[in-house]
This record gives C-alpha cells, sequence and structure tokens, in this order.
C-alpha cells in the first residue's frame, strides 16, 4: 500500500491515466490525494472524474475552480461564466448528456441550456465531497492553495484554502534568501507541519514543468493545462 499526491488536473484525462499506470498504482490497495482543481482547461473533465471514483482510497480537495462548478451545481448559474477554462468543463459534460450548451446573461449571471440535473448524481456528490485541506498521520498538510502562514491553520476561513498564495509566495522569498544565507531564520509558519504539497500555482510562471520546493513545502502543480505536465 502506497500514498501518492497528484497535482491539479484541469480536464487532463489521458495525462491522469497515464500518470497513474507509470507508478503502477494500485487502485484498490494504494491512495490517492488530488489536490483540485479537476475541472477547467482540458475538455475531458467528466473522464477525469469517472476515473478517480474508482479509486477506493481517494482523498480529493476543493480547488478554486471545483467551487465555482460547485456553485453551478448547486444554482444553475457559474460565478465566472465560464472563463478561465470553464467551457472546456460544460462542453465534456453537455457531450455526455447529448446537449450542446447555449451560454446566455441574465441579470444573476450566466445561464446555459445544460442544467445540474444532467450532471450524473455520482459527480454531483464528488464534488460536494471535496475536502479543504488534509493532514495525514506524519503531519504533513495537502492543500490546492496554501493558507496564511502568520495565522493558527484550523481558524482560517474556507476559501483561502482554494485561493491563497501568500504561503508561496513567503516560501519562494524566504528561499530566496536562504540560497544566499544558509543560517537564515526557519520560515516563520504559526501552525508546523512536516512537509506540505500544494497546487494551484502552477511552475510554468517559472518556465519550469517540474515540481518546485521552497523551505518545506513542495509546488506539484506543473502546468498541465498550460503547456506543462501532470506531476503525481
Amino acid at each position: 500500500m502506497s500514498t501518492y499526491v497528484i497535482g491539479d488536473l484541469h480536464g487532463q484525462y489521458q495525462s491522469l491515466k497515464q500518470c497513474l499506470a507509470r507508478c503502477n498504482f494500485d487502485y484498490n490497495q494504494d491512495t490517492l490525494i488530488q489536490l483540485g482543481d479537476v475541472v477547467d482547461g482540458g475538455d475531458e473533465v467528466f473522464d477525469c472524474v469517472e476515473e478517480l471514483l474508482n479509486i477506493k482510497n481517494l482523498v480529493t480537495l476543493k480547488g478554486n475552480h471545483d467551487d465555482w462548478f460547485l456553485d453551478f451545481i448547486k444554482t444553475g448559474f457559474h460565478p465566472a461564466a465560464w472563463a478561465y477554462g470553464g467551457v472546456s468543463t460544460i462542453n465534456s459534460y453537455a457531450t455526455k448528456a447529448g446537449k450542446v450548451p447555449v451560454t446566455r446573461k441574465t441579470r444573476q449571471g450566466y445561464k446555459t441550456s445544460f442544467n445540474p440535473e444532467d450532471i450524473p448524481i455520482a459527480h454531483r456528490q464528488f464534488f460536494e465531497s471535496q475536502r479543504l485541506n488534509h493532514i495525514d498521520k506524519n503531519n504533513n498538510c495537502f492543500v490546492h492553495a496554501g493558507f496564511n502562514p502568520f495565522q493558527p491553520f484550523h481558524e482560517q476561513p474556507a476559501t483561502i484554502f482554494y485561493w491563497d498564495r501568500i504561503l508561496w509566495q513567503s516560501a519562494m522569498n524566504w528561499q530566496t534568501k536562504a540560497n544566499q544565507n544558509s543560517e537564515i531564520e526557519p520560515l516563520g509558519i504559526v501552525t508546523k507541519f512536516n512537509s506540505i504539497f500544494i497546487g494551484h500555482t502552477n511552475t510554468m510562471l517559472w518556465g519550469i514543468d517540474k515540481p518546485l520546493k521552497a523551505a518545506n513545502i513542495y509546488n506539484i502543480d506543473t502546468g498541465a493545462s498550460k503547456g506543462g505536465k501532470l506531476t503525481i
């Protein structure tokens, strides 16, 4: 039994399949921690969710894009008007439902001919069940975006776990200084963790399609939908 963590999927089903195959992932025995943003980007979101549902020991975290999609599931409206890759998500589900999504603007937001009821119940439950974070028995922390390192972890608002970039920015600034001075004080994080694994801020922003490490934080969003790779 092994535990794996995988970064932001963004509808990249073929990459997901390849990652699981290359590490000989056991769907019944191994554990997969998925860091969120399953939706928006590639056009195979439906297939990504189907694949994840086949994994017995799955820990799925909520990403900011997933939260937008959950809003649509609950209300019929998408807060970002299907921008930022959202059109690919709705097209993925509409195709499976045999519908063509026609987006129109209303006073409350954007409405399509595709309805939340057209999304399979198991998929709706998948997005409703995503966690804000996960802490394992070895005190490793897994979160989509990050958190405010200067405040107690469990006292922070829910949205910070899938939107925050303070943690990663602080870690990168600290790492730059540490590379110049090995005697620098450790990065100050109020709530201590062994290692922290995040996604959300893709490493392609630094021209790198491999994970980055700063302090004890591993960023494994390697830009699967931005011309980079999917990392497991």
